[in-house]
């Protein structure tokens, strides 16, 4: 929490492996993560990858490591919930928002901030943005401007919403019935703004 749930190389690992054990865990129906403190996740460890370039050590494991993360969460067979309270950036939207269900509280924030320094929008995001419709994806990964709550449900980027503090009450109930369909049904976001983005645009 204090380098805003930074998403560093060892947690990229230890994800990777845990996905590939709860996969094949009959006794595991869903999979939730969720983040302590007013961060979901700032993005990747940025001071890290600074270093190592600085050393002369590209961490280009850490990238190719957090990418193949990524392209994971896509293809996990088991709902993957990420409940989304507060920032997600960069590297916390790669580990986020590929998964089935993405559940976003009021406090919500999303941008690919790594644009504004002449970076790519990586962990997935050049096939998470293209979704969204119109313009409005790629307005996103050219400039890395900061959306809130509003925004991301008009723009598709969630799947569900709830209020930050019935958060633990979901977390009973999907632990209690490991199904995540049926305990989310009454918070999805309708796909229903095609012709509000049409007029915008």
């Amino acid at each position: 929490p204090k380098a805003l749930n930074a998403v560093t190389h060892n947690m990229v690992k230890a994800l990777g492996k845990a996905l590939d054990a709860w996969e094949l865990d009959p006794g595991i129906g869903v999979v939730v993560v969720k983040a302590e403190g007013r961060a979901f996740s700032a993005g990747g460890d940025i001071l890290h990858i600074y270093e190592a370039g600085r050393a002369g050590r590209p961490p280009v494991d850490f990238f190719a490591d957090e990418y193949r993360l990524n392209a994971r969460i896509a293809r996990f067979k088991k709902p993957y919930v990420a409940l989304i309270d507060g920032i997600a950036m960069g590297g916390g939207v790669g580990i986020s928002f590929h998964g089935s269900h993405r559940v976003l509280t009021e406090n919500a924030q999303f941008a690919m901030p790594e644009v504004g320094i002449g970076f790519f929008p990586d962990v997935g995001a050049s096939h998470l943005l293209p979704d969204l419709g119109g313009s409005f994806g790629m307005y996103l990964g050219l400039t890395g401007n900061r959306i809130r709550y509003g925004d991301a449900l008009w723009s598709g980027l969630a799947t569900h919403t709830i209020r930050a503090e019935d958060q633990a009450g979901l977390l009973d109930e999907l632990a209690t019935s490991g199904d995540a369909n049926a305990e989310l049904r009454d918070f999805f976001v309708p796909a229903k703004r095609e012709t509000e983005r049409q007029d915008l645009e």
